[in-house]
């Protein structure tokens, strides 16, 4: 059994629908933003970098801005 298995008799956590659509929202708007970077470095490098390279290069280049701002533009509604 792999450590992300539930063992025999065990149950998952529970996640509310609203919960999870929020997370799965966050998700969403994070893959959107990670092909953007994907589609503008292929774009520069004349051949399609892959997705595991915008991925990588995102996550470490741009998430952490993105979050704030996108807390910022919580916070403002």
């Amino acid at each position: 059994m792999s450590s992300r298995q539930i063992p025999a008799g065990a149950s998952a956590p529970a996640v509310s629908s609203k919960s999870a659509s929020k997370y799965y929202g966050y998700f969403l708007e994070e893959r959107d933003e990670i092909l953007k970077h994907k589609w503008i470095e292929s774009q520069k490098a004349g051949e399609d970098i892959g997705f595991d390279r915008a991925l990588t290069e995102w996550v470490r280049e741009h998430r952490d801005e993105w979050r704030k701002e996108r807390e910022r533009r919580k916070e403002k509604k």
